[in-house]
């Protein structure tokens, strides 16, 4: 794109920005998921590890990295299986929830309440969310694929795409903490035992077949 200034290819980015955040993926599941049965505030750290996650594929890419992992087969691999099993481990946790509350409107032992998040808890979301995000062999593609069309040829690569990928991490923060605001007020509904029992067989079901469609995809 030599000549095109950045200002100029501005309103395609954040369209695009806009386009790629809202479509269902790992991270949609995830934040619907948290932000239903713990609340907005549980939901944070989550969204934050994923946005980390993201700006360090940004710059990963801009300095070469992303790429390398990319043409690499073993390590594309690697990559492509670790997170099939965080995928397909965090759906198992979700069936394993949904099971506790089968039995438990069975007439079998209680299932827990839901806990409140303390600070160990907010580690774990904040990990749950960047461990996806960096363990996303998609991501790496899509960096080197999405950020050297709106970066011009006479701009410093690495630091434009910084200051691109800051902006789509504070989008995707206005997006991602909204939806949370919003599932998180019918949390009352969403905690009910049919309906937290549902839920989490369905978010289970999503992210085991995401985890499955990571492991056989190809670029």
């Amino acid at each position: 794109m030599r000549g095109v200034d950045v200002l100029s290819s501005l309103p395609a980015f954040l369209l695009a920005v806009v386009l790629i955040s809202a479509s269902p993926g790992p991270a949609m599941a995830l934040i619907l998921r948290r932000a239903a049965l713990r609340g907005f505030r549980a939901t944070v750290p989550t969204v934050l590890g994923l946005e980390l996650g993201l700006y360090a594929w940004a710059l990963l890419a801009a300095a070469g990295f992303a790429a390398l992992v990319a043409a690499s087969e073993v390590a594309f691999l690697v990559l492509r299986v670790v997170g099939a099993v965080v995928l397909v481990w965090l759906g198992l946790q979700a069936w394993r929830s949904a099971w506790r509350e089968h039995r438990a409107a069975a007439g079998g032992p209680l299932a827990p309440e839901v806990p409140p998040a303390g600070r160990r808890g907010r580690w774990v979301a904040f990990g749950e969310g960047l461990l996806v995000q960096l363990a996303n062999p998609k991501a790496a593609v899509f960096m080197i694929a999405f950020y050297p069309q709106f970066v011009p040829a006479d701009r410093p690569l690495f630091a434009t795409t910084a200051v691109l990928a800051l902006l789509q991490v504070a989008i995707e923060l206005v997006l991602y903490l909204s939806l949370a605001a919003g599932v998180a007020r019918a949390g009352g509904w969403f905690r009910r035992r049919r309906v937290r029992q549902a839920l989490e067989t369905a978010s289970g079901t999503a992210l085991v077949g995401l985890g499955v469609r990571v492991a056989v995809s190809s670029r």
